[in-house]
C-alpha cells in the first residue's frame, strides 16, 4: 500500500486511528510506502526511513538509526544563524495587545489554537482578524495581516509575478505621490527572499512556477514585509515539506523575538507545541488553556478527548 500525505487533510484523533490500522496492516505481514512531512508520524509508523532530496536518496537505514534532529539534517535543511540567535535572545512578552473571543495575546508571543478540527478554531481566527482589519483605511497601517492555509483559495494571486505576491502588501508604503516605487518593492522583496529563503532564479518569474513549499514561504514574506504587528496564520503549514517548516518556524521565533504577535492554528499537534501558550477549542469554545511546560501533544489530546467524551 502506498499513502502519500494520508493525514495532511485528518484532525489529530483520526490521524491516530490512522496511524494504528496501518501498525496493525504490518503486524498482519502487510507493507507500506508512507510518504509524509510530520516527523512524528514517521517515527510512529516506520521500520525504516528512506530520505529524498531533490528527486535523489540521500539516507536509508533503520528508523531507530534516526534521530528527529538528524532526520531535519538529513534533508539538508538547518536553521541559519541569525534566526537561530535572534530566537534564543527573545525579550520577555510585553503587553497585551489583543483580548478577545476568550484569547488573549502578548506583543512578541506565539499563540497556538488546537483541538479536533472543525471544532471553531479557523472561524476564531477568522473573526480576529476581521475585528483587527474591518476599520483600515488608506495610509493608515493594518494591525493584523493573514496567511492563509488554502494557498489557491485565500493565498496566491495567480497571473502574478512573485515580486508583486510579496509587495502587495507594502506597496503603498514607499509610494511616491500614489505611484509604485519600482526599486523600493524590488529592495523589499529580493530582502525577504533571502531572508526567508525562497528558491527561485529570479522575482519576476509567475508564482505559480514556485513548489507548493516555496509559494508558502511567499505568503510568509508578504506578511512578514508588512509593518502590522499581528500575523494570524490559518493552518499555514499544511502540507508543507519538514524543510520548509523549519525555515518557516525558525523566521518565526525570529519576528516574535523583535516584538511581533502571532495567532497561529495549527491542525499539527507537534508544530502546536512550540507555541508560548496554546487554547484549545471543543465545541467553538476555549476548554483548555496551556502554557510552559504543559504544551506537550499528550495534554493538547488528552484536553480535546476529554472534552468530546463529556458532550
Amino acid at each position: 500500500m502506498i499513502l502519500d500525505e494520508p493525514t495532511s487533510s485528518l484532525d489529530a484523533g483520526i490521524a491516530e486511528q490512522l496511524l494504528a490500522h496501518i501498525r496493525r496492516f504490518c503486524a498482519g505481514g502487510g507493507a507500506v510506502i508512507f510518504i509524509s512531512h510530520m516527523l512524528g508520524e514517521i517515527f510512529a509508523v516506520a521500520s525504516r526511513i528512506v530520505v529524498l532530496k531533490d528527486g535523489r536518496v540521500v539516507a536509508e537505514r533503520p528508523a531507530e538509526g534516526f534521530t528527529r534532529q538528524g532526520l531535519v539534517d538529513a534533508m539538508g535543511h538547518v536553521a541559519t544563524e541569525e534566526t537561530a540567535r535572534a530566537a534564543e535572545a527573545r525579550p520577555p512578552l510585553g503587553a497585551v495587545i489583543l483580548q478577545a473571543e476568550g484569547l488573549e495575546a502578548r506583543r512578541g508571543e506565539v499563540v497556538g489554537l488546537s483541538g479536533l478540527a472543525g471544532h471553531g478554531q479557523a472561524a476564531a481566527l477568522a473573526r480576529l482578524y476581521l475585528a483587527q482589519t474591518s476599520d483600515w483605511r488608506a495610509g493608515k497601517t493594518a494591525r493584523a495581516v493573514f496567511v492563509a492555509g488554502d494557498r489557491p483559495r485565500d493565498g496566491v494571486l495567480p497571473l502574478w509575478s512573485i515580486l508583486r505576491n510579496i509587495s502587495v502588501s507594502v506597496l503603498g508604503r514607499d509610494a511616491r505621490r500614489g505611484m509604485v516605487n519600482r526599486e523600493a518593492e524590488q529592495r523589499i522583496a529580493e530582502d525577504w527572499k533571502r531572508r526567508i529563503g525562497i528558491r527561485t532564479g529570479s522575482l519576476d518569474n509567475p508564482i505559480l512556477s514556485l513548489s507548493g513549499g516555496n509559494q508558502q514561504k511567499v505568503l510568509f514574506a508578504r506578511a512578514l514585509a508588512s509593518d502590522a504587528p499581528i500575523v494570524v496564520m490559518d493552518d499555514p503549514m499544511r502540507g508543507v515539506d519538514v524543510g520548509t517548516k523549519q525555515d518557516v518556524y525558525a523566521m518565526i521565533r525570529a519576528e516574535a523575538a523583535r516584538g511581533r504577535t502571532f495567532l497561529w492554528y495549527s491542525t499539527e499537534t507537534e508544530e502546536v507545541c512550540q507555541c508560548d501558550r496554546v487554547f484549545v477549542f471543543r465545541n467553538h469554545a476555549i476548554s483548555a488553556k496551556l502554557t510552559g511546560a504543559d504544551i506537550t501533544e499528550e495534554k493538547i489530546l488528552e484536553a480535546s478527548f476529554e472534552m468530546q467524551e463529556a458532550s
